[in-house]
């Protein structure tokens, strides 16, 4: 009895496997159906892979998150990745059309992330420059005067440095070197009211840390310090000489100085 128990097991684990590889191979013909239909031309079929395969978009885009860019955007770069996948994968491939998506999917989103040429400014950015807006406003109307940086700091909680990059990201950057007439009539900026409190020891130290923070960068990222800083060049000229766009010039000024402040923190 043993034994004929023992062979009627091993014929249902037969069948149990059997019917596991017909349904593989039923699934894998719907996916080479829906392939072969898209290659055609049918935008159904497109979609329906897309559909089909959007789990797979986000499990890769979950990989990428901390990188300062919202989830949601780089779904929707992972998704122009997952379409080209669709259009390129070859039917005569003997491999999974997930184990053919996934590289495309990765490399799509790693091509993003490398373009210098693309300025994405995040959400909170973009929350915190309508929230200074409104306190210079605020301020302006109370103080008479336009506000200094500090001031705006105190009102807001944000650091000063946070108050540039959200200016700047939302367009105002040219709103600190604005020229305004205080009540005693002497036109001045919001950059000359940053107060200089410095002595001749403070100086001494802050030229050596800076001689060392320069000493550290590669020789595209230190010339494009010296050219801004020193040679007090625009951005566009700086990225005359450098023989990169303005755009690059600017995110690769915001990158260096952003590591070079953590470096002293």
């Amino acid at each position: 009895m043993e034994g004929k128990g023992e062979t009627v097991e091993k014929q249902l684990q037969t069948d149990r496997e059997e019917c596991t590889y017909k349904e593989k191979q039923t699934e894998k013909e719907k996916v080479w159906a829906l392939l072969a239909a898209a290659h055609q031309g049918d935008r159904d079929a497109r979609d329906r892979m897309v559909q089909n395969n959007m789990g797979l978009v986000w499990s890769i885009v979950h990989r990428f998150s901390g990188r300062g860019y919202e989830l949601e955007e780089l779904f929707q770069v992972g998704s122009i990745g997952l379409m080209k996948a669709i259009d390129k994968f070859d039917l005569t491939f003997d491999v999974k059309f997930s184990t053919y998506a996934v590289p495309m999917i990765t490399g799509e989103i790693k091509r993003f992330l490398r373009d210098d040429g693309m300025i994405r400014v995040s959400r909170s950015l973009k929350e915190n420059g309508a929230k200074i807006k409104q306190a210079r406003e605020k301020l302006q109307a109370s103080l008479s005067r336009e506000p200094t940086l500090q001031e705006i700091s105190e009102e807001t909680g944000f650091p000063r440095e946070e108050i540039v990059m959200a200016l700047e990201a939302n367009g105002e950057v040219e709103s600190i070197d604005k020229t305004c007439s205080p009540a005693d009539g002497k036109e001045t900026c919001l950059a000359d009211r940053i107060p200089q409190e410095r002595d001749s020891h403070e100086i001494l130290l802050n030229h050596m840390l800076l001689e060392q923070l320069m000493a550290e960068l590669g020789d595209m990222e230190r010339r494009l310090i010296e050219l801004r800083y020193f040679g007090e060049k625009t951005q566009i000229q700086v990225a005359g000489e450098l023989g990169i766009s303005q755009v690059q010039v600017s995110r690769l000024e915001k990158r260096i100085l952003l590591r070079m402040r953590n470096q002293v923190r």
